[in-house]
């Protein structure tokens, strides 16, 4: 299990799938924060959690919160993934694993694939949900519901 709720978020900073540096420092005190970490770009699960929170990115923008997907895949991988399935957010390359450190996010099956788990976090940069599944389903309707509370 990650941070839980009541913690600080971690600052880091990644590159995106463009290339360009996104510093999180840079949107606390603006918006709330959906970062939801995932294990590969371009497998059957990792695909349809990425598509849900496409499907579903209308909602999280209505609600005011900017969407992050990190994974330690490259930035060309994301590139490609987030133009093939139409992917509207920031997908973050963490290839070194650091952010999902501070995060603390485990991985899983006998330490052989990383963990999946998504964060809401609220303007201050408090961690108000930490939602922890090995299945790629619940993480959207989880982020929503605890936005609609921030």
């Amino acid at each position: 299990m990650g941070l839980p709720a009541g913690s600080t978020m971690p600052e880091f900073s990644l590159k995106d799938q463009d290339g360009i540096w996104f510093h999180s420092g840079e949107h606390v005190g603006k918006k709330p924060l959906v970062i939801f970490f995932y294990p590969k770009d371009f497998t059957p699960g990792c695909t349809a959690e990425a598509c849900s929170f496409r499907d579903h990115y209308e909602d999280f923008t209505d609600a005011g919160a900017l969407v992050i997907g990190i994974s330690s895949d490259s930035q060309v991988s994301h590139h490609s993934f987030a133009l093939k399935h139409r992917l509207p957010y920031v997908l973050l390359s963490d290839t070194r694993k650091e952010v999902r450190r501070k995060f603390r996010v485990a991985n899983r099956m006998l330490n052989l694939l990383p963990g999946r788990e998504t964060f809401v976090v609220d303007r201050s940069g408090k961690i108000v949900m930490s939602f922890d599944g090995v299945r790629a389903s619940g993480h959207v309707s989880s982020a929503l519901r605890a936005l609609e509370k921030v």
